[in-house]
Protein backbone atom coordinates (compact mmCIF):
# COMPACT_ATOMS: atom_id res chain seq x y z
CA UNK A 1 0.00 0.00 0.00
CA UNK A 2 1.47 3.55 -0.50
CA UNK A 3 1.49 6.22 1.68
CA UNK A 4 -0.67 9.26 1.15
CA UNK A 5 2.01 11.88 0.73
CA UNK A 6 2.26 14.88 3.12
CA UNK A 7 1.93 18.17 2.37
CA UNK A 8 3.30 21.20 3.49
CA UNK A 9 6.59 19.66 5.13
CA UNK A 10 8.95 22.36 5.32
CA UNK A 11 12.77 21.59 6.75
CA UNK A 12 13.01 25.31 7.74
CA UNK A 13 9.90 24.71 10.43
CA UNK A 14 9.56 23.20 13.63
CA UNK A 15 9.90 19.45 14.45
CA UNK A 16 6.59 19.62 16.24
CA UNK A 17 5.06 21.37 12.98
CA UNK A 18 5.93 18.82 10.56
CA UNK A 19 5.73 15.84 13.22
CA UNK A 20 1.82 17.24 13.17
CA UNK A 21 1.62 17.16 9.34
CA UNK A 22 2.39 13.69 9.28
CA UNK A 23 0.52 12.42 12.27
CA UNK A 24 -2.63 13.45 10.63
CA UNK A 25 -2.21 12.01 7.55
CA UNK A 26 -1.23 8.98 9.24
CA UNK A 27 -3.88 8.78 11.52
CA UNK A 28 -6.56 9.55 8.65
CA UNK A 29 -4.74 7.05 6.05
CA UNK A 30 -5.45 4.33 9.53
CA UNK A 31 -9.23 4.92 10.14
CA UNK A 32 -10.05 5.24 6.41
CA UNK A 33 -9.63 1.60 6.45
CA UNK A 34 -11.51 0.85 9.46
CA UNK A 35 -15.06 0.53 7.88
CA UNK A 36 -13.86 -2.55 5.26
CA UNK A 37 -11.73 -3.64 7.28
CA UNK A 38 -13.97 -4.80 10.33
CA UNK A 39 -15.71 -7.52 7.54
CA UNK A 40 -13.77 -10.22 8.34
CA UNK A 41 -14.00 -11.30 5.13
CA UNK A 42 -11.89 -8.26 3.84
CA UNK A 43 -8.78 -9.27 4.47
CA UNK A 44 -6.75 -6.76 1.65
CA UNK A 45 -8.57 -3.72 4.27
CA UNK A 46 -6.72 -5.66 6.77
CA UNK A 47 -2.78 -5.70 5.55
CA UNK A 48 -3.56 -2.01 4.62
CA UNK A 49 -4.93 -1.25 8.07
CA UNK A 50 -1.82 -3.03 9.82
CA UNK A 51 1.00 -1.59 7.64
CA UNK A 52 -0.94 2.42 8.10
CA UNK A 53 -0.68 1.49 12.15
CA UNK A 54 2.82 0.95 11.79
CA UNK A 55 3.76 3.72 9.87
CA UNK A 56 1.87 5.85 12.45
CA UNK A 57 3.53 3.91 15.29
CA UNK A 58 7.13 4.45 13.53
CA UNK A 59 6.59 8.60 13.38
CA UNK A 60 5.18 8.69 16.81
CA UNK A 61 8.26 6.53 18.61
CA UNK A 62 10.04 9.30 17.26
CA UNK A 63 7.66 12.40 17.86
CA UNK A 64 4.90 11.88 20.38
CA UNK A 65 7.06 13.92 23.04
CA UNK A 66 4.83 16.60 20.96
CA UNK A 67 1.82 15.76 21.33
CA UNK A 68 2.02 15.05 25.05
CA UNK A 69 -0.37 12.06 27.04
CA UNK A 70 -2.02 11.68 23.40
CA UNK A 71 0.68 10.80 21.83
CA UNK A 72 1.85 8.24 23.92
CA UNK A 73 -1.37 6.35 24.14
CA UNK A 74 -1.66 7.01 20.34
CA UNK A 75 1.93 4.98 19.99
CA UNK A 76 0.69 2.25 22.29
CA UNK A 77 -2.54 2.05 20.88
CA UNK A 78 -0.84 2.17 16.93
CA UNK A 79 1.32 -0.80 18.03
CA UNK A 80 -1.26 -3.04 19.48
CA UNK A 81 -3.57 -2.67 16.13
CA UNK A 82 -0.35 -3.64 14.23
CA UNK A 83 0.84 -6.44 16.37
CA UNK A 84 -2.96 -8.03 15.86
CA UNK A 85 -3.34 -7.55 12.72
CA UNK A 86 0.46 -9.07 12.21
CA UNK A 87 -0.78 -12.55 13.59
CA UNK A 88 -4.13 -12.29 11.59
CA UNK A 89 -1.90 -11.44 8.54
CA UNK A 90 0.59 -14.68 9.11
CA UNK A 91 -2.73 -16.70 9.42
CA UNK A 92 -3.60 -15.21 5.69
CA UNK A 93 -0.35 -16.06 4.26
CA UNK A 94 -0.15 -19.79 6.07
CA UNK A 95 -3.18 -20.70 5.63
CA UNK A 96 -3.22 -20.94 1.65
CA UNK A 97 0.16 -22.47 1.83
CA UNK A 98 -0.95 -25.37 3.88
CA UNK A 99 -3.94 -25.92 1.84
CA UNK A 100 -1.75 -25.75 -1.31
CA UNK A 101 0.51 -28.26 -0.10
CA UNK A 102 -2.58 -30.45 0.98
CA UNK A 103 -3.82 -30.04 -2.35
CA UNK A 104 -0.45 -31.13 -3.88
CA UNK A 105 0.12 -34.39 -1.38
CA UNK A 106 -3.73 -35.40 -3.04
CA UNK A 107 -3.20 -35.21 -6.06
CA UNK A 108 0.23 -37.43 -6.17
CA UNK A 109 -1.57 -39.95 -3.60
CA UNK A 110 -4.14 -40.04 -6.50
CA UNK A 111 -1.63 -41.00 -8.79
CA UNK A 112 0.06 -43.27 -7.05
CA UNK A 113 -2.92 -45.14 -6.20
CA UNK A 114 -4.02 -44.85 -9.98
CA UNK A 115 -0.61 -46.59 -11.26
CA UNK A 116 -1.13 -49.49 -8.72
CA UNK A 117 -4.35 -50.04 -9.83
CA UNK A 118 -2.42 -51.15 -12.92
CA UNK A 119 -5.07 -52.73 -15.95
CA UNK A 120 -7.92 -53.32 -12.97
CA UNK A 121 -11.03 -52.47 -13.98
CA UNK A 122 -12.10 -50.49 -11.10
CA UNK A 123 -10.17 -49.04 -8.25
CA UNK A 124 -9.54 -51.48 -4.61
CA UNK A 125 -10.36 -49.58 -1.70
CA UNK A 126 -7.21 -51.09 0.11
CA UNK A 127 -5.21 -49.64 -2.17
CA UNK A 128 -6.20 -45.87 -0.40
CA UNK A 129 -4.45 -47.60 2.58
CA UNK A 130 -1.32 -47.55 0.99
CA UNK A 131 -0.85 -44.05 -0.38
CA UNK A 132 2.56 -43.08 0.23
CA UNK A 133 1.46 -39.58 2.12
CA UNK A 134 -1.76 -40.78 3.96
CA UNK A 135 -0.32 -40.05 7.07
CA UNK A 136 0.20 -36.22 6.25
CA UNK A 137 -3.32 -35.28 5.64
CA UNK A 138 -4.30 -35.64 9.63
CA UNK A 139 -1.76 -33.32 10.38
CA UNK A 140 -2.13 -30.61 7.79
CA UNK A 141 -5.73 -30.58 8.12
CA UNK A 142 -5.66 -30.21 12.07
CA UNK A 143 -3.15 -27.03 11.17
CA UNK A 144 -5.22 -25.70 9.11
CA UNK A 145 -8.23 -25.98 10.85
CA UNK A 146 -6.19 -24.22 14.05
CA UNK A 147 -5.27 -21.30 11.72
CA UNK A 148 -8.98 -20.93 10.71
CA UNK A 149 -9.93 -20.67 14.61
CA UNK A 150 -7.13 -18.70 15.41
CA UNK A 151 -7.51 -16.11 12.74
CA UNK A 152 -11.15 -15.92 14.01
CA UNK A 153 -10.06 -15.30 17.48
CA UNK A 154 -7.67 -12.46 16.27
CA UNK A 155 -10.55 -10.75 14.07
CA UNK A 156 -12.77 -10.42 17.54
CA UNK A 157 -9.79 -9.24 19.23
CA UNK A 158 -8.77 -6.75 16.72
CA UNK A 159 -12.83 -5.54 16.61
CA UNK A 160 -12.99 -5.28 20.57
CA UNK A 161 -9.44 -3.12 20.24
CA UNK A 162 -10.63 -0.23 17.60
CA UNK A 163 -14.41 0.03 19.11
CA UNK A 164 -12.90 0.43 22.61
CA UNK A 165 -10.56 2.76 21.28
CA UNK A 166 -12.63 4.58 19.63
CA UNK A 167 -14.96 4.96 22.34
CA UNK A 168 -12.35 6.06 24.36
CA UNK A 169 -11.56 8.63 21.95
CA UNK A 170 -7.90 8.01 21.55
CA UNK A 171 -7.19 8.59 18.03
CA UNK A 172 -9.50 11.86 18.48
CA UNK A 173 -7.54 13.22 21.03
CA UNK A 174 -4.38 12.31 18.60
CA UNK A 175 -6.11 14.51 15.83
CA UNK A 176 -7.00 17.65 18.11
CA UNK A 177 -2.85 17.51 19.75
CA UNK A 178 -1.73 17.41 16.02
CA UNK A 179 -4.37 20.24 15.18
CA UNK A 180 -3.48 22.30 17.99
CA UNK A 181 0.99 22.11 17.45
CA UNK A 182 -0.39 23.19 13.59
CA UNK A 183 -2.47 25.88 15.07
CA UNK A 184 0.58 27.49 16.92
CA UNK A 185 2.60 27.52 14.20
CA UNK A 186 0.09 29.53 12.21
CA UNK A 187 -0.14 31.63 15.25
CA UNK A 188 3.99 31.87 15.53
CA UNK A 189 4.18 32.60 11.87
CA UNK A 190 1.13 35.38 12.09
CA UNK A 191 3.38 36.74 14.99
CA UNK A 192 6.54 36.86 12.98
CA UNK A 193 5.12 38.54 10.39
CA UNK A 194 4.07 41.35 12.29
CA UNK A 195 7.49 41.73 13.59
CA UNK A 196 9.08 41.85 10.89
CA UNK A 197 6.59 44.37 8.92
CA UNK A 198 6.83 46.42 12.22
CA UNK A 199 9.73 48.58 11.59
CA UNK A 200 8.53 49.32 8.20
CA UNK A 201 5.01 50.57 9.58
CA UNK A 202 7.33 52.64 11.87
CA UNK A 203 9.08 54.65 9.80
CA UNK A 204 5.53 55.07 7.48
CA UNK A 205 4.26 56.15 10.64
CA UNK A 206 7.17 58.38 11.14
CA UNK A 207 7.25 60.20 7.71
CA UNK A 208 2.94 60.38 8.11
CA UNK A 209 3.77 62.49 11.80
CA UNK A 210 6.95 64.61 9.87
CA UNK A 211 4.73 65.43 6.80
CA UNK A 212 2.06 66.27 9.58
CA UNK A 213 3.84 68.57 11.66
CA UNK A 214 5.40 70.42 8.61
CA UNK A 215 2.16 71.28 7.33
CA UNK A 216 0.65 72.44 10.44
CA UNK A 217 2.24 75.83 10.96
CA UNK A 218 1.59 76.68 7.11
CA UNK A 219 -1.92 76.02 7.67
CA UNK A 220 -2.32 78.17 10.95
CA UNK A 221 -0.49 81.07 9.20
CA UNK A 222 -3.28 80.64 6.32
CA UNK A 223 -5.65 81.62 9.44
Amino acid sequence: MKAQRVKKLDPTRTLAENAARIVRVRLEELRSFAPQALDCDQIEAQHDMRIAAKRLRYVLEATEFCFGGAGETGRRRARDLQDVLGEMHDCDVMLPRVRGHLAQLHARDAASIRDRAGEAPDLDPRLVGRAPHRTAYRGLESLAVYLEARRALLFDRFVALWRVQEEKGTWDRLARAAERQLDRARKRRRAARRVERAPEELAHANAAEALFTQRSPAEGDGK
